[in-house]
């Protein structure tokens, strides 16, 4: 390593293990110009959100203002500063999805987990995000969870879905 020190001693991140390798992956980078949205993505990919403590990390090691890098990261909605669910529920809301009845699948949503469009369960098992498209309307209305598709979706599918879900 070429010497960064952690900004934040007292961390909140229990896994010294990732961070350690976060810190690896920015001393490979730390040279090279334009590199910032890269290790975001590595850190996001590794925390599942940016803690404020890895924020000051990135900024210190890629010698990039804390501003810059918190003007990317609040720039693209894929990063996020907020820790997210096990599950992420992404429902889109374009045309076809709107003309099939996806505020009915949002309602059930939020009614069986008690959250609304960009927050999370308190358990930290699901997050909720509504999405322009998910490019899949011949599956109107539709659903991710995480990387899986649901579609032809009804209030009482999506609970079905859920129940499966909360049950794990």
């Amino acid at each position: 390593m070429s010497g960064i020190t952690p900004a934040y001693q007292n961390t909140i991140v229990t896994d010294d293990q990732k961070r350690e390798d976060l810190l690896n992956i920015i001393n490979r980078y730390e040279n090279i110009p334009g590199s910032l949205i890269t290790v975001l993505s590595h850190a996001q990919r590794m925390f599942g959100y940016l803690p404020t403590e890895i924020l000051y990390d990135i900024s210190s090691g890629l010698k990039t203002p804390l501003s810059i890098v918190m003007g990317v990261v609040t720039f693209y909605s894929y990063f996020s500063t907020t820790p997210k669910g096990k599950y992420t529920i992404k429902v889109c809301k374009g045309t076809a999805c709107h003309v099939k009845g996806n505020k009915d699948v949002l309602q059930a949503i939020q009614n069986r987990l008690k959250i609304t469009d960009g927050e999370t369960t308190e358990d930290l098992k699901f997050s909720l995000e509504t999405v322009s498209c998910l490019g899949a309307c011949a599956l109107a209305p539709v659903m991710m969870i995480n990387d899986e598709y649901h579609g032809k979706l009804t209030a009482q599918k999506v609970n079905e879905i859920l129940n499966q879900l909360v049950e794990n």
